[in-house]
């Protein structure tokens, strides 16, 4: 069977606007991602022997090679790994499946789907049925509008699913934007414009939006350690009242729940009801358009919030009360 893609997670980004983790599908989001993905590929390989989706594997990527008209070397770079794993890959002396990020950046860079890659299906597809790799949030619209703001108007009425990276960013107070701006300018308007857009978003009166997260991130950010070492305290004090209070002001149509992030994972990520999904990645988003997969993040999601120690009736007194710790 594949192993797990998450056996080669690496670090989550240090915060959701500063990181540094580009779009690769080495990504951690990704991998998340992959997790999800992979469990329905595994169950349709138990009904065809390792060996041959691996023999199927292989002669479906040198076809690939060989239709690219790249070198050998120049293939390796494309999908992000070495030219030595690549030949192992082709000319190997027994036929092995790929780890499950270079699976999908074959997939992503060559326009062909998973499926067809295993030999589980004869369609090649377009992968950009299931996923449009990049969607910053710089970029506008010819209406001054976001991808996010556009992809939560297209859901109007629908339920919106959030896992934020770090503290919500509807939530966040001017002093706690001016930190993670880093002396940028640029930056700090750009975050609070950023800030007011999604709070406006999260007003409006057709709103239904839940938002699960690790309870952890609130007590990091209470005690000031990690990324938050340098915010004062004051400033802290300050914005834990204000996420209290904003999420009293929108509940219920906004509903908090927080999950012991020692027992569980959830990538930074929001679901527009089941028409897209964006997994965010460090700088830009993943978007996800297929029916399948969002439906089974949705399912992911809804387990992080059965399994929530912190109930969205509770969530706002539970904030307040790590000022007093």
């Amino acid at each position: 069977m594949p192993s797990s893609p998450c056996n080669d997670i690496g670090k989550l980004p240090r915060n959701e606007h500063t990181g540094n983790m580009s779009v690769l599908v080495t990504s951690l989001c990704i991998c998340s991602f992959l997790s999800l993905m992979f469990t329905k590929i595994t169950f349709k390989i138990v009904n065809m022997s390792k060996r041959e989706s691996s023999s199927l594997f292989r002669h479906r990527l040198k076809k690939l090679l060989s239709q690219s008209e790249m070198t050998q070397a120049a293939f390796a770079e494309a999908i992000s790994i070495d030219r030595s794993a690549l030949s192992q890959l082709i000319n190997g002396p027994d036929p092995r499946l790929p780890r499950a990020e270079t699976l999908l950046a074959i997939a992503t860079r060559f326009r062909v789907t998973t499926d067809w890659l295993l030999g589980l299906s004869d369609d090649s597809g377009a992968v950009t049925q299931t996923l449009d790799t990049v969607q910053t949030e710089a970029a506008l619209d010819e209406q001054g509008r976001t991808a996010m703001e556009r992809w939560h108007e297209d859901a109007t009425g629908q339920k919106i699913r959030y896992v934020p990276a770090q503290l919500p960013d509807l939530m966040r107070t001017p002093e706690v934007i001016a930190f993670q701006a880093q002396a940028s300018e640029m930056e700090r308007r750009r975050l609070l414009s950023q800030t007011q857009r999604r709070l406006r978003l999260s007003r409006a009166p057709e709103a239904d939006i839940e938002m699960c997260m690790p309870l952890q991130t609130f007590e990091v950010f209470a005690a000031g350690v990690g990324v938050w070492r340098g915010l004062p305290e004051r400033a802290r004090a300050a914005q834990l009242t204000h996420i209290a209070q904003t999420v009293e002001e929108l509940y219920p149509a906004f509903r908090m729940y927080l999950f012991d992030g020692r027992k569980r994972f959830a990538p930074p990520m929001t679901l527009f009801g089941y028409l897209r999904a964006a997994v965010f990645t460090g700088d830009a988003y993943l978007l996800i358009r297929s029916k399948q997969l969002i439906r089974e993040l949705a399912q992911s999601f809804d387990s992080h919030i059965r399994a929530a120690e912190i109930h969205a009736h509770e969530s706002a007194d539970w904030v307040r009360q790590l000022q007093n710790r």
